[in-house]
């Protein structure tokens, strides 16, 4: 057969990051041509990966709005796809993860009846309203996929259990993969903030929070804990890279600008990002990518949510679910801060979201799908 279109779409810098490695290791496969398609969901954000790792977009339905809300990025994303699908004509589209480009993306495909390979596939917290409106946007895209990359093999069991059609691939992360373009050992930071950090004999600790479902009441309590461990910690040094959100930008900047220890900066790209983490003595973070990133470079995490889609983090002792309660965050960062024993626990756990593969499993499983190789290719365990 002529060689396989495959469409990669999204959106955000989370997906960007994620897709990035796969969409080259795509495209230096002969028997595909590899096609990426941007919603333009984020727009400076995104643009910043792109530039990483060296890749341009075929197509970018740049829908990006001031106050954009769920429904205009989703309508606007299923518009644009239709010239897109019409004029690509792919024989199957990748969509990555669980925002609201991957649902109308993978919406958009069904309506086109083009078959849609899920990255990422599986997670789950089964509340529908928590991550909001993630959860619901990757269950109803696994409804629609006909190829679900699943990171790991409790995400396929999960899978397994919903009874999903179509066949289901145990991949590993493909965030682990980007890691091996980021992270530089003579890495020097754009970001002149970064490169006045004394990370050899200050504990910098790396902060991110920007979840919907922490707005209000729950991110108060986050900075509360920030300030509070900033006074019993004077050896520490928050970093906090603030998401650009206004809610979060108001509430940040109202609550931690006036102590020392904290330094509230710009969003950094993805680059910036994963050199922090790899200097950093531990991190705290409502993100998901975050939580697969950091224990790859042995840092201990802090996820400051109710809970979380990826347990096998918690499970494997990478990861610890700190909530949104200011004396439980105080309480566990206040233990790796003081107990060198409980930080190393966590520092040599073993990472269970891959081992830096996962897009030649995912392209191999494509191969396989088309009928390009006779045998199944290995899950990753």
């Amino acid at each position: 057969m002529d060689r396989i279109r495959v469409m990669s779409v999204f959106g955000t810098r989370p997906e960007a990051i994620k897709m990035a490695p796969l969409v080259l290791e795509l495209a230096k496969r002969p028997e595909f041509e590899s096609i990426c398609c941007l919603s333009g969901q984020h727009r400076e954000m995104l643009q910043s990966v792109m530039d990483i790792f060296g890749l341009k977009a075929d197509y970018n339905l740049d829908i990006m709005q001031k106050q954009q809300t769920l429904s205009s990025i989703t309508s606007r994303t299923l518009l644009g796809m239709d010239a897109v699908i019409e004029q690509a004509k792919p024989d199957l589209i990748l969509v990555h993860g669980d925002t609201s480009t991957t649902f109308a993306g993978a919406l958009s495909a069904f309506y086109h009846k083009v078959p849609v390979g899920h990255v990422e596939a599986g997670l789950r917290t089964y509340d529908k309203y928590s991550p909001y409106p993630e959860e619901m946007n990757r269950t109803l895209t696994g409804d629609i996929a006909a190829l679900h990359f699943a990171p790991t093999a409790a995400n396929a069991e999960n899978l397994r259990r919903e009874r999903v059609q179509g066949e289901i691939f145990v991949t590993g992360n493909t965030v682990i993969d980007a890691m091996r373009y980021t992270v530089q050992r003579d890495y020097r930071f754009s970001t002149e903030a970064l490169n006045a950090l004394d990370f050899e004999h200050r504990r910098v600790i790396a902060v991110t929070c920007h979840r919907r479902e922490n707005y209000g009441a729950p991110m108060r309590n986050i900075f509360e804990a920030i300030r509070q461990l900033a006074e019993m910690h004077p050896e520490a040094e928050f970093v906090y890279p603030v998401h650009l959100s206004p809610v979060v930008r108001e509430a940040a900047f109202g609550m931690l600008a006036d102590v020392p220890q904290v330094h509230l900066i710009d969003p950094i790209d993805v680059q910036e990002m994963h050199n922090l983490m790899a200097r950093c003595f531990m991190v705290m973070t409502d993100s998901g990518g975050l939580q697969e990133e950091a224990p790859a470079l042995g840092k201990p995490v802090l996820v400051l949510r109710r809970e979380t889609e990826r347990p096998e983090a918690v499970t494997a002792g990478t990861v610890k679910l700190a909530g949104v309660e200011q004396a439980t965050i105080v309480r566990l960062a206040d233990e790796l801060l003081s107990d060198p024993a409980a930080y190393r626990k966590m520092a040599k756990a073993v990472n269970p979201y891959g081992d830096g593969s996962a897009c030649p499993r995912i392209a191999e499983a494509i191969e396989w799908h088309f009928g390009l190789c006779k045998d199944r290719p290995a899950d990753f365990c």
